[in-house]
């Protein structure tokens, strides 16, 4: 039983191990791309919900107050 527990660990740690990968200077830039980014930028926020909030005629969910729902100028 001990040697299944032994190398049940050493494999956990050679795959742990395997995720690790040094990054050449010049291939960094590429990974800080903008449009990698997580989360939206602002403006593109604001679009998403104007656009969410006049077509849908749905408002109040994201905390702003619901408008007219026809987009004219919210």
């Amino acid at each position: 039983m001990k040697v299944y527990l032994r190398h049940g660990l050493l494999l956990l740690l050679v795959g742990a191990l395997t995720g690790c990968v040094v990054v050449p200077q010049n291939r960094r830039r590429y990974l800080a791309d903008p449009t990698m980014q997580a989360e939206d930028s602002e403006l593109e926020a604001r679009a998403k919900r104007k656009q969410h909030t006049s077509r849908e005629g749905a408002g109040g969910g994201d905390g702003e107050p619901a408008g007219g729902g026809c987009g004219c100028g919210n």
